[in-house]
């Protein structure tokens, strides 16, 4: 390990002089950090090996919350980074979770010495060997590691992957139209890997989880003093995508004001940050996603988007089918997340039975290719067998066939139905609810607050 570089974030500086002497004799640079804010500087000026972070820092003293959420951060910036994190208050639980958001390994403190190195070691290898593995020009297999084997999947996904081929060397302002679940993400992501931009960084934004007062800062950064928790200069996603790209999430339920200040950074191709009078440039290539009629107003959306914003955001506009519409799919989706999950929960489940198939292709999947994801979760999570049958899977019974007149209500139903069912299961941690339904934690707070939950 001694050509690796690591970097340690954590607000208690005793943590990390004991770290930063323990390592500095194993590997070749170690950087620390107590202020987590700073990670995005960080990331975008350097190169590391292992990122290793606390999940609790001042704000929130042991649920780690802290640390799933700046977890998140480094993921945008470098969905490649190995980041293992630690804590005092870490239990098998919150270690399970951090694996499933992706952290590369999980240290409980105080450390033992041999187990600390070992885990850095392992997650520093793997980092290296990725990026061996990166290093191929075949621009193809890049974005068939990066999204082909995930919501991509399939045949009837076909034309979408032809466009994303022709119009992702360009720098074409890009709109993904689709249901929620249907991987908009990662079309999003595969849109950047194939771009001329795949080695700066990418950030993921969900707009529509942002509040007016927060808006303006995350998106375009804030000085030190600008309101009360300003503590330092930061700077916002606009910034972190410099050079790269940027997606913006759930763009259809930006309010007008938020619209007009979003549309004079895309003209003026520049930020002000919250606080300050300095325009700084900015050079991203811009991908936005929505499951709403742009065009149209809605009970749910009741003022109309602006017209001379979604000019500048679909210069090319993707539409992704649902999963109904896919039934030839299915299979291989299936097939897919029953190897994913039997391997990681090291489950001897190897193959769907017929009847259940033939049912999968029957379900309207209200909830896309996520909804598919989770409910084969479940069932290898739970099957008795080597074969995952009916009695192992379940289906909504409130689900119509096809009623495309009531379909809107009945969705809201079933939403409804899902989110009691999860705050039951989870005895109300909105933080584990959000991650079972696939929903940001400002998401499933709208929901709680529409439905009267």
């Amino acid at each position: 390990m001694q050509d690796a570089k690591l970097l340690i974030v954590d607000d208690d500086p005793d943590v990390l002089l004991a770290a930063r002497l323990l390592l500095k004799r194993h590997v070749g640079a170690v950087d620390i950090e107590k202020n987590p804010e700073k990670l995005p500087f960080l990331l975008n000026n350097n190169r590391y090996d292992a990122i290793v972070l606390d999940m609790n820092f001042q704000r929130d003293v042991s649920s780690g919350r802290e640390g799933f959420a700046w977890l998140d951060r480094i993921l945008d910036i470098d969905p490649k980074a190995r980041v293992i994190l630690f804590t005092a208050y870490g239990d098998v639980e919150m270690a399970v979770r951090a694996i499933k958001a992706g952290a590369a390994d999980f240290v409980l403190k105080p450390w033992q010495n041999d187990k600390f190195l070992e885990t850095i070691r392992g997650a520093v290898t793997r980092k290296q060997e990725s990026d061996e593995t990166d290093k191929s020009p075949d621009d193809k297999q890049r974005l068939k590691r990066s999204a082909g084997s995930v919501s991509i999947i399939g045949s009837a996904m076909r034309s979408v992957l032809e466009t994303v081929e022709r119009v992702a060397p360009t720098d074409a302002n890009i709109l993904i139209l689709g249901e929620n679940g249907t991987g908009k993400d990662l079309i999003a992501r595969a849109m950047h890997e194939q771009s001329n931009r795949r080695d700066k960084p990418f950030v993921s934004v969900d707009v529509g989880a942002l509040t007016e007062s927060l808006f303006e800062s995350e998106l375009f950064g804030h000085v030190k003093g600008a309101f009360t928790d300003a503590r330092d200069d930061r700077a916002g996603r606009f910034e972190e995508a410099n050079g790269g790209t940027i997606f913006l999430d759930e763009i259809g339920n930006l309010t007008p004001a938020q619209q007009a200040k979003l549309l004079t950074v895309l003209q003026q191709r520049q930020v002000t940050r919250v606080g300050s009078n300095k325009a700084r440039p900015v050079d991203v290539r811009l991908i936005c996603a929505t499951n709403a009629n742009l065009n149209e107003q809605s009970p749910d959306r009741p003022v109309r988007f602006r017209q001379d914003l979604l000019y500048r955001i679909n210069t090319i506009e993707l539409h992704l089918p649902p999963l109904r519409e896919r039934p030839t799919d299915i299979g291989p989706l299936a097939d897919y997340f029953l190897k994913k999950y039997a391997k990681q929960y090291n489950r001897p489940v190897t193959s769907l039975s017929p009847a259940l198939l033939a049912e999968m292709k029957q379900y309207r999947w209200p909830g896309n290719v996520r909804e598919l994801q989770h409910a084969i979760e479940r069932a290898v999570i739970l099957a008795q067998g080597t074969t995952l049958e009916l009695t192992d899977f379940i289906f909504r019974k409130d689900v119509p066939a096809a009623s495309p007149v009531n379909e809107t209500l009945q969705l809201e139903d079933m939403e409804r139905q899902l989110i009691q069912q999860a705050m039951q299961k989870h005895r109300g941690s909105i933080t584990d609810v959000a991650r079972e339904l696939g929903l940001s934690r400002q998401a499933l707070y709208r929901r709680l607050e529409k439905f009267g939950l």
